[in-house]
């Protein structure tokens, strides 16, 4: 594998980009490797085979969907391998678990509706919905302060 390193004055944050032909197990330990070193500030996503580096500020909910990790991001949506409690603990503050399969950035928040049974539909800047369950609304309106 090659490996090429370019310092830039312009570059205020590094960032790593993998150019391959195929994701394989290769990859797919140094993805990890990289999103896992450091502090943590950023991620690792796929979307068609294509592996994109997120960091944390992108990320505008996470959810599960057919037993995958779903990332939404403002305007499109990746997989992830990761479970979503991997995700809490990566992400840390500023995300709050909605329900059991669902993770928010609180920083994107728009809206939030009441709804039936005692949830409520919880809306973000990029026009993603989800419910937030009874049993996490405690803890959601704690976060806020309400």
């Amino acid at each position: 594998m090659k490996v090429e390193i370019k310092i830039s004055a312009e570059v205020i944050e590094p960032y790593a980009v993998i150019y391959t032909n195929e994701i394989t197990a290769e990859i797919s330990r140094i993805a990890s490797f990289i999103e896992d070193s450091a502090d943590n500030s950023i991620i690792t996503v796929t979307d068609n085979e294509r592996m994109f580096v997120l960091r944390p500020e992108e990320v505008y909910m996470l959810r599960v969907e057919n037993e995958k990790t779903v990332v939404y991001t403002k305007v499109k949506k990746y997989n992830s391998n990761k479970r979503l409690y991997e995700f809490e603990t990566i992400l840390g503050s500023g995300f709050i678990r909605i329900s059991k399969s669902v993770l928010v950035n609180l920083k994107y928040l728009d809206c939030v509706e009441p709804s039936f049974g005692g949830i409520m539909l919880l809306v973000l800047k990029n026009g993603c919905k989800d419910y937030i369950s009874r049993k996490y609304l405690p803890a959601f309106k704690k976060y806020l302060g309400i």
